[in-house]
């Protein structure tokens, strides 16, 4: 098996850890005999996929249209933004105790 790493930052994802993936493929409309390409799978790791959901829309059709894929994704439910700040945090707990949740409160 290949190894896989995200598209932005190169940083390798092991199998089995958290990801976002976007597959592609082309295929021809009305055209006889129908064409279809292999599908290509494209890696953000847990930091890069919340990242670019949260900033600015990218230029050009293709990437707008996979941005709002991966922001989709991003906000339908927390364990991504979790994954992500969880690697931020060197694996620790997210948040060990209720004192450190007021902590993190007062500090944002």
């Amino acid at each position: 098996m290949q190894p896989i790493s995200c598209l932005r930052c190169r940083r390798e994802i092991e199998a089995g850890h958290k990801s976002v993936a976007v597959y592609m493929f082309a295929q021809t409309v009305g055209v006889k005999p129908r064409q279809k390409s292999g599908a290509k799978r494209i890696c953000f790791c847990p930091q890069c996929a919340v990242s670019l959901a949260m900033g600015m829309p990218p230029e050009g059709a293709l990437n707008l249209a996979a941005w709002d894929m991966i922001r989709d994704i991003v906000s339908a439910e927390p364990s991504l933004n979790y994954a992500a700040w969880e690697s931020l945090r060197g694996g620790q707990a997210l948040l060990e105790s209720g004192e450190d949740s007021g902590k993190l409160r007062r500090a944002g």
